[in-house]
């Protein structure tokens, strides 16, 4: 797989990218309409929660254009989603808006992390830093999410595991990409592996010692 801008992404990483991005704009659609916020304020939180690790990693590791630059169908793709959301967003009561979140934001995480974990990596960055590009492109977005609607992001929270389970699932893509495992085999482990923990985390209460 080539991360070269000419070149491009490989089709499984492109496809986990816009996965990710529907995720994690989903968890902001949500989060934005439970603060009463109209198709702008929708639209932009979504944008923001969608775009903002990846814009990050980029800036980080000097990769142009920004990946939603180069791919304008991914913004297209939010704007879409916002005018079909919108309408429908009424029915969701705080209970079930809150799982809604829950679940987008833990395959987000996992799928924004196998990522930006694949991408440094094919950039040559040292391993570390692989897996901290994948911690940033997993939860930068949702940061600035919590940080729009006034909440205290869930990463600066003692609360249950989140970004040590991008963490974990960062290593998971790389220890098996070292193994010579089958790239898709070693990012869909990877996915699974950090959205599974964070789901047990949220049912089970998961936390790190104090």
């Amino acid at each position: 797989m080539a991360i070269n801008i000419n070149s491009g992404m490989s089709t499984a990483l492109q496809v986990i990218e816009a996965l990710g991005i529907v995720a994690f704009a989903s968890s902001g659609f949500i989060e934005a309409r439970r603060k009463e916020m109209d198709l702008i304020g929708v639209f932009t939180v979504a944008f923001i929660t969608a775009f903002g690790g990846g814009t990050l990693r980029d800036i980080l590791l000097d990769r142009r254009p920004l990946f939603w630059v180069q791919h304008q169908e991914y913004t297209l793709l939010i704007f879409a989603l916002a005018l079909v959301v919108l309408p429908l967003s009424h029915y969701l009561r705080s209970s079930s808006a809150e799982r809604a979140i829950n679940f987008a934001d833990a395959l987000g995480l996992g799928l924004f992390s196998a990522a930006g974990t694949s991408i440094a990596q094919e950039m040559q960055m040292p391993i570390f830093i692989c897996v901290m590009m994948g911690v940033i492109t997993a939860i930068f977005g949702g940061v600035l999410r919590d940080v729009i609607c006034n909440e205290i992001p869930l990463v600066f929270r003692r609360g249950q595991l989140y970004a040590t389970c991008a963490f974990i699932g960062s290593w998971v893509y790389l220890i098996l990409n070292l193994a010579n495992v089958h790239q898709t085999i070693a990012l869909i482990s990877s996915i699974l592996a950090t959205t599974i923990l964070r789901l047990l985390a949220v049912r089970f209460d998961l936390k790190l010692p104090a």
